[in-house]
């Protein structure tokens, strides 16, 4: 018996249908070739956009001193009391940062150096020398800065009307008045390792203010001092080598007395 053949007939409306998808499939190929926006719900994978490169505070500063190694000590504004200590190397004409730590100033907050008033408790901002370090404990391993032992009469003149005002005196001179003085072996606590701080000390203005110094953590904020950890004060002490010129920028983030305005 021969074999029966069913013929299939495919209905017209199917075959536009499938026609009209073929279309619209080529043609949303056509579109993502030539860029244009993806259909309504599809998701669009965003391009990668590298951060803009940061750069280093140090280099945003009008002066650093011109050496090769820099401490920042920032607060917010001029009436915070806390802070950040910052410690830069520069190398081959670009600063990278060595080692940073959380810092306290005075409990007046900051004010500008060069109009500062002794006795208003505040931590002058500007740019300083950094003279020798102290403590009443050893300088820490590695440490090249001058260093003197504090004793039994060293002392720190803040008398204005000493010949010896806002410098080291052992012992005491007689007009010098203790009472308008500190005796560091006082404080064994903030002045186990310091760095004299070199506001108003070559030429010193009376008034102005004395006995600026980095020196470590007290119990709160400072009467005008930066301060800092045990452990930072003595990882500094241990870094800054006088033929680098280390200086200490004291300022805000903004505003007048900004970093970046030194």
């Amino acid at each position: 018996m021969p074999m029966t053949r069913t013929r299939t007939t495919t209905h017209p409306a199917t075959a536009r249908t499938r026609l009209g998808a073929r279309i619209v499939a080529l043609l949303s190929a056509v579109g993502v070739a030539l860029g244009a926006p993806a259909a309504p719900g599809s998701a669009a994978t965003p391009r990668a956009v590298s951060p803009a490169p940061r750069i280093p505070l140090p280099a945003a500063m009008a002066d650093t001193g011109g050496g090769t190694q820099l401490l920042t000590a920032r607060a917010r504004t001029t009436g915070a009391t806390t802070g950040t200590v910052r410690w830069w190397q520069r190398h081959n004409g670009r600063w990278r940062q060595v080692g940073s730590a959380p810092a306290r100033f005075g409990a007046g907050g900051l004010a500008e150096g060069g109009s500062r008033v002794q006795g208003t408790a505040t931590t002058p901002t500007g740019l300083y020398d950094l003279p020798f370090g102290f403590g009443t404990a050893p300088a820490p391993p590695g440490t090249t800065t001058p260093y003197r032992r504090v004793g039994a009469a060293s002392w720190w003149c803040e008398d204005n009307a000493s010949a010896s005002y806002n410098r080291w005196v052992e012992p005491l001179p007689p007009d010098c008045a203790a009472g308008e003085s500190e005796r560091l072996a006082g404080y064994p606590t903030q002045y186990s390792r310091a760095l004299v701080i070199g506001f108003n000390y070559h030429r010193p203005v009376r008034g102005r203010g004395a006995g600026i110094f980095l020196h470590v953590h007290g119990k709160g904020a400072t009467a005008g001092c930066v301060s800092v950890p045990a452990g930072a004060m003595a990882r500094i002490l241990s870094w800054v080598r006088p033929s680098a010129h280390p200086h200490i920028a004291i300022g805000t983030v903004s505003g007048p007395t900004a970093l970046t305005r030194h």
